[in-house]
């Protein structure tokens, strides 16, 4: 007669834990000391660098469409029975615009992401 099976022993290594240091970045920035400063000054710069780039494109692309339309041949031009300036303006504009913001919250969430991933959370 055998006793009951016991499981087979699970070996636990410490030394692969990350604990430790995910405390002491977290720490850091809630203390806001120089490190803390610095990941959180670097989530803002990137946030901002981001957000400058793609409202530069927004109003390049926009501010270039008086541009287009002095144009004769293109502000004369008609699809449908609708004069292609009110076209691209009353169709096109608004989900050019849709895109970019689209494009700016991914954008900005993967830059999260990577701050996330880098402080250790």
């Amino acid at each position: 007669m055998t006793g009951p099976q016991r499981p087979p022993r699970e070996r636990v290594v410490l030394a692969q834990r990350r604990g430790a240091r995910q405390v002491r970045t977290r720490t850091e920035m809630v203390e806001q000391t120089d490190l803390g400063a610095a990941l959180i000054g670097g989530l803002i710069r990137a946030q901002l660098g981001l957000a400058l780039r793609l409202g530069l494109v927004v109003a390049v692309g926009f501010g270039a469409l008086p541009v287009l339309f002095g144009i004769d041949a293109i502000a004369e031009a008609a699809v449908l029975g609708i004069r292609l300036p009110w076209l691209i303006l009353g169709v096109l504009a608004f989900p050019t615009l849709y895109a970019v913001g689209w494009l700016y919250v991914r954008l900005a969430q993967r830059n999260e992401d990577d701050f996330l991933e880098l402080a250790g959370d």
